[in-house]
């Protein structure tokens, strides 16, 4: 069922809304990906990426595929068999990375948090002092318990002990703060379909020097043939000094719809971006808050702007919820965490997201939570956004 517009508001955690200009560069005619004007938005592309992850320094890669081809890249390009690697896991997320780097041959430690927690910098820091690593992953945003970890610590960490950093922010880039060099991260990899604005379908991430030297030093070739840099870094150092290259054919409309989503980022600016999904993400919470509902991160500072993930009372179920928010032509996401899959819900409140959406959704949800016989003040959560947001303006 669809609300008035005849479409509903997908308020999952990606795909996302889209912004028209972003859709309407999908819909126009494709150009040869060797042709002028494609090749000067292909290395617009990279020098804006350079911008938003706040990477002067660093080299990017925007490849047709998903944020799973992008750690896949990372640990393809960066493991070799026998390597030591350090995984910290918030969720389903860090269980995957430990899982892909084992396949290239590492020997993975992990350091997995209790349900809804974040792993505490000590601990990290008592791993690395205690062994020796080539490489460590963190997960900022795991898009399965909302828990944020601290990304500028764990960058800082890994230059203190020479170990290379790669950070997951599939679900954080251009929406929670990152700071790629200052903070020392050496991969920093995302998704088109998250807080960049894009439909699904490319793999982006920002390679630091450090990293490129790495992988340049590395003894073993790439197992994989579609993810080796040494393919992929002629093509995208052509680009961007705007000459034609060719390895895999790139999505030429999805890249296209990428350069508009880049430059309406660049142009809200990062400092204002990060504040909005900040008020926005603690709007959406405050309201989830006063309708007594539970957060699956335990602590606040570790709650996601980009997403919450939360706890459904004992009474609900949450396909049943869904349903009825569906009715209300909001789509939100189930469960993903395999042991809360059925007990909890997951919002999505990143990118072209506004206040009218956020507090769209907490009604949307109140009316759902009324419906299946669960006890709440009607207005309670709509009114503890609303305050929120207008607090945020004073």
């Amino acid at each position: 069922m669809t609300h008035g517009k005849g479409r509903s508001l997908l308020m999952i955690p990606g795909p996302i809304e889209f912004e028209p200009a972003v859709l309407q560069a999908l819909g126009e005619p494709t150009t040869s990906h060797v042709s002028a004007g494609f090749i000067e938005t292909f290395g617009h592309v990279l020098e804006q990426m350079r911008d938003v992850w706040f990477s002067p320094s660093g080299q990017p890669f925007v490849v047709a595929g998903s944020g799973t081809l992008a750690m896949d890249m990372a640990g393809a390009n960066l493991i070799e068999p026998g390597d030591h690697a350090l995984v910290v896991i918030t969720g389903v997320f860090g269980e995957r990375f430990a899982q892909l780097l084992e396949r290239y041959g590492a020997k993975v430690t992990a350091i997995r948090a209790p349900l809804g927690q974040a792993v505490e910098t000590a601990e990290i820091e008592t791993a690395l002092s205690e062994a020796s690593y080539k490489l460590m992953t963190l997960t900022h945003v795991d898009t399965s318990t909302g828990v944020r970890s601290d990304a500028q610590a764990f960058g800082k960490m890994g230059r203190k002990h020479g170990v290379l950093t790669v950070l997951d922010g599939v679900c954080s880039v251009a929406g929670e703060e990152i700071r790629q060099d200052e903070w020392g991260i050496d991969v920093v990899l995302t998704a088109s379909q998250k807080a960049i604005g894009v439909p699904p379908g490319l793999a982006l991430l920002v390679a630091s020097p450090r990293a490129i030297d790495a992988f340049a030093n590395r003894k073993a070739p790439v197992p994989n043939y579609y993810a080796d840099w040494e393919k992929w870094l002629p093509v995208m150092a052509a680009y961007e000094k705007r000459t034609p290259s060719y390895f895999g054919t790139p999505p030429v409309n999805l890249i296209s719809a990428l350069a508009v989503s880049l430059d309406q980022i660049v142009d809200e600016g990062m400092e204002a971006r990060f504040a909005r999904h900040h008020r926005l993400g603690r709007a959406f919470q405050t309201g989830v808050d006063a309708l007594g509902l539970r957060h699956v991160p335990s602590v606040e500072r570790n709650r996601a702007v980009t997403l919450s993930a939360v706890y459904l009372p004992d009474s609900a179920e949450s396909a049943a919820l869904r349903s009825e928010m569906a009715r209300s032509g909001i789509v939100i996401a189930g469960g993903l965490h395999p042991e809360i899959r059925e007990k909890t819900i997951r919002i999505g409140h990143m990118g072209a997201v506004g206040p009218t959406d956020v507090l769209g959704t907490l009604a949307a949800l109140e009316r759902a939570l009324l419906g299946l016989g669960c006890a709440m003040d009607p207005g309670a959560g709509t009114l503890a956004g609303q305050k929120a947001l207008t607090q945020d303006m004073s």
